[in-house]
């Protein structure tokens, strides 16, 4: 079966899939799309092994996200998480900054974050960056869809974006700051939509697992009664 989580700030998609796993005893199980410890919402999930294999065609389906970017810093993350540099205290205006997002809207290059799971020359790409190598990600093609701003009020800019396959918001931020000439990491991000699991389908991790105890408990014979 497929569903859809709602993953909290915090946890790794890893972590989200061993909770389930641990819980429910089933050994094949994945997601349609990773989210960062960082970002929430919407996580694509397959339990079982027909399930699973069906997963790589939610992989392709639009995405949609909400993010805050943080202007006039850069982060060696492209995130919050990371090291911060002060670029430029400039203040774009707010007409400026709706004509540099729109460059962004159709298939764009795009480097993958230094701390990303993109293999260069066989390893994760993160693994090189927290050796202190320099890591350099080559562009790829990333088709955003649509991408419009929510609100600005410097140094907090807010946007919508709707995405296909292999786009990393966190690229998409770092690369509004730098033309912006501001710099700019990704503060906050919420995935709302996976193809068509929309958040308000979602299920909270703890439920879910509540429900599986309790299903157990009664000694059903398997936990996909809940769906």
């Amino acid at each position: 079966m497929i569903f859809a989580i709602y993953k909290k700030r915090g946890p790794t998609s890893r972590d989200v899939l061993n909770t389930i796993k641990k819980k429910t005893g089933e050994k094949k199980i994945g997601h349609a799309g990773t989210l960062d410890p960082l970002a929430e919402g919407v996580l694509v999930i397959g339990v079982g092994r027909e399930s699973t294999k069906k997963l790589h065609t939610e992989r392709f389906k639009e995405k949609e996200y909400l993010a805050v970017i943080f202007l006039g810093e850069e982060s060696n993350t492209d995130d919050s998480e990371g090291e911060k540099k002060k670029i430029l205290s400039r203040k774009p205006s707010f007409d400026e900054v709706v004509d540099v997002v729109s460059r962004f809207q159709g298939v764009i290059e795009q480097a993958p974050p230094a701390f990303s799971a993109v293999k260069i020359n066989g390893e994760r790409a993160y693994k090189r960056a927290r050796r202190g190598e320099a890591v350099r990600p080559e562009k790829r093609k990333a088709d955003v869809k649509e991408i419009t701003v929510l609100s600005y009020r410097y140094p907090s800019l807010k946007i919508k974006v709707t995405t296909g396959r292999g786009v990393y918001i966190r690229s998409l931020a770092r690369d509004i700051g730098r033309e912006l000439r501001t710099g700019g990491y990704l503060c906050s991000l919420l995935r709302t939509r996976v193809g068509e699991f929309q958040i308000e389908d979602c299920i909270e991790l703890e439920t879910l697992c509540d429900t599986i105890k309790k299903i157990k408990s009664n000694n059903k014979k398997t936990w996909s009664l809940f769906f």
